[in-house]
């Protein structure tokens, strides 16, 4: 079972920036690769981020040197940095793991096999 808990959601002004925060309640390495999605009402759930065991990262075109992906193993969390956020970021955010070591690390959803309850960000104009 991998638990997944994220927070620092929040809401901000456009260019402002937020930092998530996902806690596994396992060491980083038994969960695969891990990423993370996020979900605007009325559209599908979409790929941002993804970081492989060798700590090799993707990012979605759309965040692309405006967010980075990290992880802390000594503390089994991983992050997205969000910088420069625009309105269009606005969504509820979710740190995903997939349970399996992939290379690359997958970008569909269907892929990840455990989900956090997720943490709202909103972006104001």
């Amino acid at each position: 079972q991998v638990l997944l808990v994220e927070s620092g959601g929040g809401s901000v002004q456009a260019g402002g920036s937020l930092r998530l925060s996902c806690a596994s309640a396992r060491v980083l390495g038994l969960n695969g690769c891990m990423g993370w999605f996020r979900q605007a009402p009325g559209k599908e759930r979409e790929r941002i981020t993804t970081i492989e065991q060798n700590g090799s990262t993707s990012y979605a075109d759309s965040v692309k040197d405006r967010f980075t992906i990290s992880k802390d193993n000594a503390k089994n969390t991983l992050y997205l940095q969000m910088n420069s956020l625009k309105p269009e970021d606005t969504a509820m955010y979710y740190c995903a793991a997939s349970g399996l070591w992939y290379r690359p690390c997958p970008t569909m959803a269907r892929n990840y096999n455990y989900w956090g309850q997720g943490t709202q960000v909103t972006v104001s104009s």
